[in-house]
């Protein structure tokens, strides 16, 4: 590899490129040993996930660490929930090695700081990037020590304590896990509850040979869905590849959209702390922020984005954070975000709700929403505020982007931070306000801000 592009490979929260072309052995070896060196710490923990490029490049960040005298916890295989848990349970800092959803071809890395702290661009990543730039860091005197952990139980036993396991009734289970690092900890856990799984795709394979580890897209959803309806399942689960993220699939194979799980977790986390402060993000439906004022709690509205959740989690107190996207925040869990703790929280409202989850989530189902809808645009802030002068007369907000509300129907207008893309939410009370609404904004964004 010649100079690598940095530019390319350093996001906003994590390290993610094509190997070899953008990330090789040599490359993560420095980023690795620059992670190490930074923290301060006699020891990091390194988990990866199933990618066929993951062992080498686990080996070479053990390397880097280790010949800076730093030792190395080696997890092995795992899910990112899976690495927050021990970082924050041991109190150390931690690296994943994963590319998430991302194509079979990528890998990348993930950081969080003992307590299972974020670390992205404003909180570390751009010391990093720097220490690899400069590219002289001395080996250390005294080398570290590489000792192997498997925390596999203790996470399961973490995971079940968000559920009464006892009153559990039994039910059917259909989990898609991709071939990802679902398979890895979806049937620890639902095997110690009274539930029938049937596991899509449980192996762990990183060439992914079944269909991508994305369930956004509703196309990777399709065997669940399928499978939902040939079993009689009571609630399915979609996982990504490294399982940190989870989506729900009703009985009757319809989609549950982030903003109804965040609901329902949300009203089961306030019964566990009434009026507590729950986090959402500003793009969630108008039934979160509803739910928990109808609940007893208090509704703590923040940008989009796990560092801004977690942030505001630990300034608040808040038990719980929700995120669209499928990023669930648990405050016993480290504020960080499991999607099995969502999952197996949904699961026990479920048990006890005694009907089926469509009918358990019918009461939410009040909103009609676009999901995020991107459009390229050659100015994205002077789009923007042509879009604001056009809303001039909702109550508009700039809290992440611009955000308009009307009594009948609210947008979220975001630039994103990386591409020339304009991201577009809509929400109306009736379906169809939000086609009218959807198709006039689009309208305005596109002849406002113009094709790049």
């Amino acid at each position: 590899m010649g100079r690598p592009d940095l530019d390319r490979i350093f996001k906003a929260y994590d390290v993610r490129g094509v190997v070899p072309d953008d990330l090789d052995a040599d490359l993560v070896r420095s980023i690795g040993a620059a992670f190490a060196v930074w923290t301060d710490a006699p020891a990091i923990l390194l988990g990866r996930d199933c990618r066929l490029s993951s062992p080498e490049l686990a080996a070479a960040i053990a390397e880097g660490a280790t010949l800076h005298g730093v030792d190395v916890v080696d997890l092995g295989l795992a899910s990112t929930d899976l690495v927050y848990f021990a970082s924050g349970s041991l109190d150390l800092p931690a690296v994943m090695l994963t590319a998430s959803h991302n194509p079979k071809q990528y890998n990348g890395l993930k950081f969080c700081m003992p307590g299972a702290r974020p670390v992205g661009e404003e909180t570390g990543l751009r010391e990093i990037r720097a220490m690899v730039e400069a590219g002289d860091l001395p080996p250390a005197d005294a080398r570290g020590a590489v000792r192997p952990r498997d925390l596999l139980e203790a996470y399961t036993e973490h995971v079940l304590s968000f559920v009464d396991v006892e009153t559990m009734r039994p039910m059917t289970v259909v989990a898609d896990t991709a071939n990802g690092m679902g398979g890895l900890v979806v049937p620890p856990v639902l095997g110690r509850l009274p539930v029938t799984l049937h596991h899509l795709f449980a192996e762990l394979d990183g060439t992914f040979p079944n269909h991508p580890a994305d369930p956004l897209d509703p196309a990777n959803q399709r065997d669940l869905k399928t499978a939902m309806l040939d079993v009689g399942g009571d609630i399915g689960l979609a996982f990504d590849g490294d399982a940190d993220r989870v989506f729900l699939i009703d009985e009757r194979a319809a989609d549950v959209s982030g903003s109804l799980l965040t609901a329902l977790v949300a009203r089961a986390m306030l019964r566990r702390e009434p009026g507590a402060k729950i986090v959402h993000n500003l793009i969630c439906s108008w039934i979160v922020p509803e739910t928990i004022r109808a609940e007893g709690g208090v509704p703590v509205r923040t940008r989009v984005g796990h560092s801004f959740i977690k942030q505001v989690m630990a300034d608040t107190g808040a038990i719980f954070g929700g995120e669209h996207s499928g990023h669930y925040y648990f405050r016993e869990n480290y504020r960080a975000d499991s999607g099995l703790i969502a999952a197996v929280v949904a699961m026990g409202e479920l048990s006890a709700s005694g009907g089926t989850l469509s009918e358990l989530l019918l009461p939410f189902r009040k909103y009609f929403d676009s999901g995020e809808i991107n459009s390229r645009v050659r100015d994205q802030h002077g789009a923007i505020e042509e879009i604001a002068t056009e809303l001039a007369d909702g109550r508009q907000d700039r809290l992440d982007g611009l955000t308009v509300e009307f009594d009948d129907w609210w947008c979220n207008v975001r630039a994103s931070n990386t591409e020339p893309l304009l991201r577009l939410n809509v929400e109306a009370r009736t379906a169809e306000l939000l086609a009218e609404k959807t198709t006039w904004m689009l309208e305005l964004i596109r002849d406002r801000g113009g094709e790049p």
